[in-house]
Protein backbone atom coordinates (compact mmCIF):
# COMPACT_ATOMS: atom_id res chain seq x y z
CA UNK A 1 0.00 0.00 0.00
CA UNK A 2 1.25 3.44 -1.29
CA UNK A 3 -0.01 7.18 -1.20
CA UNK A 4 1.43 10.30 -2.34
CA UNK A 5 -0.63 12.59 0.54
CA UNK A 6 -1.98 11.10 3.88
CA UNK A 7 -4.55 13.47 4.76
CA UNK A 8 -5.74 13.36 9.08
CA UNK A 9 -8.86 14.04 11.06
CA UNK A 10 -7.25 15.89 14.36
CA UNK A 11 -9.66 14.96 17.43
CA UNK A 12 -8.92 11.65 18.44
CA UNK A 13 -6.59 10.52 15.48
CA UNK A 14 -3.67 12.88 15.74
CA UNK A 15 -4.31 14.44 19.08
CA UNK A 16 -7.03 14.82 22.17
CA UNK A 17 -8.38 17.94 23.34
CA UNK A 18 -11.44 16.66 25.28
CA UNK A 19 -10.81 19.08 28.39
CA UNK A 20 -11.21 21.78 26.04
CA UNK A 21 -14.44 20.88 24.35
CA UNK A 22 -15.87 20.01 27.41
CA UNK A 23 -14.88 23.27 29.10
CA UNK A 24 -16.58 25.09 25.84
CA UNK A 25 -19.52 22.86 25.78
CA UNK A 26 -20.83 23.19 29.21
CA UNK A 27 -19.94 26.83 29.01
CA UNK A 28 -22.05 27.39 26.13
CA UNK A 29 -24.93 24.57 26.98
CA UNK A 30 -25.15 27.05 31.09
CA UNK A 31 -25.04 29.93 29.38
CA UNK A 32 -27.83 29.28 27.28
CA UNK A 33 -30.35 28.14 30.52
CA UNK A 34 -29.55 23.99 29.51
CA UNK A 35 -27.76 21.42 31.92
CA UNK A 36 -24.37 20.30 32.02
CA UNK A 37 -23.29 17.30 30.23
CA UNK A 38 -20.95 14.78 31.40
CA UNK A 39 -17.47 13.88 30.39
CA UNK A 40 -18.68 10.82 28.51
CA UNK A 41 -21.72 12.54 27.10
CA UNK A 42 -19.54 15.05 25.46
CA UNK A 43 -16.79 12.98 24.35
CA UNK A 44 -18.91 11.39 22.18
CA UNK A 45 -20.01 14.72 20.25
CA UNK A 46 -16.41 15.70 19.45
CA UNK A 47 -16.12 14.87 15.60
CA UNK A 48 -19.91 16.75 15.08
CA UNK A 49 -20.01 20.24 13.69
CA UNK A 50 -20.90 22.66 16.41
CA UNK A 51 -24.37 23.22 15.75
CA UNK A 52 -24.98 19.33 15.56
CA UNK A 53 -23.08 19.07 18.56
CA UNK A 54 -25.51 21.16 20.71
CA UNK A 55 -28.17 19.62 18.96
CA UNK A 56 -26.87 16.13 20.40
CA UNK A 57 -25.87 17.30 23.97
CA UNK A 58 -29.29 19.63 23.88
CA UNK A 59 -31.74 18.00 22.44
CA UNK A 60 -32.79 21.27 20.82
CA UNK A 61 -33.27 21.65 17.20
CA UNK A 62 -33.10 25.61 17.30
CA UNK A 63 -30.89 27.29 14.99
CA UNK A 64 -30.68 30.31 16.51
CA UNK A 65 -29.74 28.83 19.90
CA UNK A 66 -27.52 26.55 17.74
CA UNK A 67 -25.84 29.96 16.25
CA UNK A 68 -25.59 31.22 19.51
CA UNK A 69 -23.94 28.20 20.86
CA UNK A 70 -21.42 28.30 18.59
CA UNK A 71 -20.38 31.91 19.37
CA UNK A 72 -20.41 30.62 23.05
CA UNK A 73 -18.16 27.33 22.54
CA UNK A 74 -15.77 29.45 20.26
CA UNK A 75 -15.53 32.38 22.90
CA UNK A 76 -14.49 29.88 25.60
CA UNK A 77 -12.64 27.70 23.69
CA UNK A 78 -10.22 30.60 22.55
CA UNK A 79 -9.58 30.77 26.15
CA UNK A 80 -8.96 27.13 27.11
CA UNK A 81 -8.66 24.74 24.39
CA UNK A 82 -4.86 24.96 23.60
CA UNK A 83 -4.03 24.48 27.20
CA UNK A 84 -5.82 21.09 27.39
CA UNK A 85 -5.14 19.87 23.72
CA UNK A 86 -1.95 17.18 23.50
CA UNK A 87 -0.69 15.39 20.90
CA UNK A 88 -1.08 11.68 20.83
CA UNK A 89 2.97 9.93 21.06
CA UNK A 90 2.91 8.30 17.69
CA UNK A 91 1.16 11.53 16.31
CA UNK A 92 4.65 13.36 15.66
CA UNK A 93 6.45 10.50 14.54
CA UNK A 94 4.73 9.45 11.97
CA UNK A 95 4.04 12.94 10.76
CA UNK A 96 7.85 13.24 10.56
CA UNK A 97 8.34 9.87 8.87
CA UNK A 98 5.26 10.38 6.06
CA UNK A 99 6.69 13.76 5.33
CA UNK A 100 10.73 12.25 5.25
CA UNK A 101 9.29 9.69 2.73
CA UNK A 102 8.54 12.53 0.50
CA UNK A 103 4.95 12.56 0.64
CA UNK A 104 2.16 15.33 1.41
CA UNK A 105 0.32 16.10 4.56
CA UNK A 106 -2.70 17.42 4.99
CA UNK A 107 -5.38 17.60 8.00
CA UNK A 108 -9.39 17.64 7.48
CA UNK A 109 -11.46 18.48 10.91
CA UNK A 110 -14.40 19.71 11.77
CA UNK A 111 -12.34 21.87 14.71
CA UNK A 112 -11.85 25.63 13.17
CA UNK A 113 -8.49 26.08 11.10
CA UNK A 114 -7.16 28.33 13.94
CA UNK A 115 -7.44 26.14 16.16
CA UNK A 116 -5.49 23.51 14.27
CA UNK A 117 -2.47 26.17 13.27
CA UNK A 118 -2.29 27.27 17.27
CA UNK A 119 -2.02 23.85 18.29
CA UNK A 120 0.72 22.95 15.62
CA UNK A 121 2.18 25.59 16.69
CA UNK A 122 2.45 25.12 20.24
CA UNK A 123 4.00 21.38 19.11
CA UNK A 124 6.34 23.12 16.85
CA UNK A 125 5.30 20.62 13.57
CA UNK A 126 3.14 23.59 11.52
CA UNK A 127 6.10 23.37 8.79
CA UNK A 128 4.49 19.62 8.32
CA UNK A 129 1.71 20.33 7.34
CA UNK A 130 0.81 21.25 3.11
CA UNK A 131 -2.92 21.68 4.07
CA UNK A 132 -5.43 22.63 6.69
CA UNK A 133 -9.19 22.30 5.84
CA UNK A 134 -11.35 23.82 8.99
CA UNK A 135 -14.44 23.59 9.97
CA UNK A 136 -14.63 27.17 9.34
CA UNK A 137 -13.48 26.83 5.26
CA UNK A 138 -16.78 24.94 4.39
CA UNK A 139 -20.32 25.25 3.86
CA UNK A 140 -21.28 21.74 4.68
CA UNK A 141 -19.65 20.09 7.62
CA UNK A 142 -18.49 16.14 7.29
CA UNK A 143 -19.67 13.66 6.24
CA UNK A 144 -20.08 16.12 3.47
CA UNK A 145 -16.97 15.61 1.11
CA UNK A 146 -16.83 19.12 0.56
CA UNK A 147 -13.72 19.57 2.90
CA UNK A 148 -12.13 16.87 2.19
CA UNK A 149 -12.36 17.33 -2.01
CA UNK A 150 -11.03 21.27 -1.08
CA UNK A 151 -7.95 19.80 0.17
CA UNK A 152 -7.45 17.40 -2.51
CA UNK A 153 -7.71 20.13 -5.13
CA UNK A 154 -5.39 22.23 -2.92
CA UNK A 155 -3.12 19.78 -2.85
CA UNK A 156 -3.60 18.81 -6.54
CA UNK A 157 -2.85 15.59 -6.12
CA UNK A 158 -5.01 12.77 -7.34
CA UNK A 159 -7.90 10.86 -5.20
CA UNK A 160 -6.51 7.58 -5.82
CA UNK A 161 -2.89 8.87 -4.19
CA UNK A 162 -4.72 10.10 -1.09
CA UNK A 163 -5.57 7.92 2.13
CA UNK A 164 -7.82 10.00 4.87
CA UNK A 165 -7.11 8.32 8.49
CA UNK A 166 -10.08 9.43 10.97
CA UNK A 167 -11.60 7.64 14.38
CA UNK A 168 -15.09 8.31 13.90
CA UNK A 169 -17.50 7.23 11.26
CA UNK A 170 -18.37 10.21 10.47
CA UNK A 171 -14.69 10.45 8.59
CA UNK A 172 -15.27 6.66 6.90
CA UNK A 173 -18.52 8.55 5.56
CA UNK A 174 -16.61 11.55 4.73
CA UNK A 175 -13.89 9.33 2.82
CA UNK A 176 -16.51 7.22 1.24
CA UNK A 177 -18.58 10.32 -0.20
CA UNK A 178 -14.92 11.63 -1.35
CA UNK A 179 -14.31 8.14 -3.36
CA UNK A 180 -10.88 8.27 -1.14
CA UNK A 181 -9.41 5.42 0.65
CA UNK A 182 -9.95 5.21 4.43
CA UNK A 183 -7.90 4.11 7.33
CA UNK A 184 -10.05 3.79 10.58
CA UNK A 185 -7.58 4.37 13.82
CA UNK A 186 -9.92 2.95 17.24
CA UNK A 187 -8.42 5.97 19.46
CA UNK A 188 -11.71 7.41 19.51
CA UNK A 189 -15.26 6.20 20.37
CA UNK A 190 -16.18 3.97 17.51
CA UNK A 191 -15.31 0.22 17.66
CA UNK A 192 -12.98 -2.13 14.84
CA UNK A 193 -16.55 -3.56 14.89
CA UNK A 194 -18.79 -0.59 13.98
CA UNK A 195 -15.71 0.16 11.30
CA UNK A 196 -15.99 -3.19 9.50
CA UNK A 197 -19.13 -2.35 8.23
CA UNK A 198 -18.24 0.71 6.30
CA UNK A 199 -15.10 0.82 4.09
CA UNK A 200 -11.43 0.55 4.79
CA UNK A 201 -8.40 -0.17 3.64
CA UNK A 202 -6.99 -0.78 7.27
CA UNK A 203 -8.37 -1.03 10.84
CA UNK A 204 -5.56 -0.43 13.30
CA UNK A 205 -5.31 0.46 17.29
CA UNK A 206 -2.41 2.99 16.97
CA UNK A 207 -0.90 5.43 14.47
CA UNK A 208 2.26 3.71 14.51
CA UNK A 209 0.82 0.70 12.70
CA UNK A 210 0.98 3.42 9.58
CA UNK A 211 4.66 4.09 10.66
CA UNK A 212 5.41 0.34 10.22
CA UNK A 213 3.61 0.26 6.93
CA UNK A 214 5.28 3.62 5.60
CA UNK A 215 8.56 1.88 6.40
CA UNK A 216 7.74 -1.64 4.90
CA UNK A 217 6.69 0.13 1.57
Amino acid sequence: MRYTCYIFDFDYTLGDSTGGVVLAANYALKKLGFAVKDHEIIRRSIGMSLPNKFKFLSGCSDEDKAERFTELFLEEADKSMLDNTFMYPDAIRVLSEIRLSGCRLGIVTTKYRRRIISILDKFEIDDMIDVIIGGDDVKYPKPHPMALLTAIEKLKVDKNDVVYIGDNLIDAKTAAAAGVDFIAVTTGTNTREEFEKHQNVMIIDSLKEIYFTIKSS
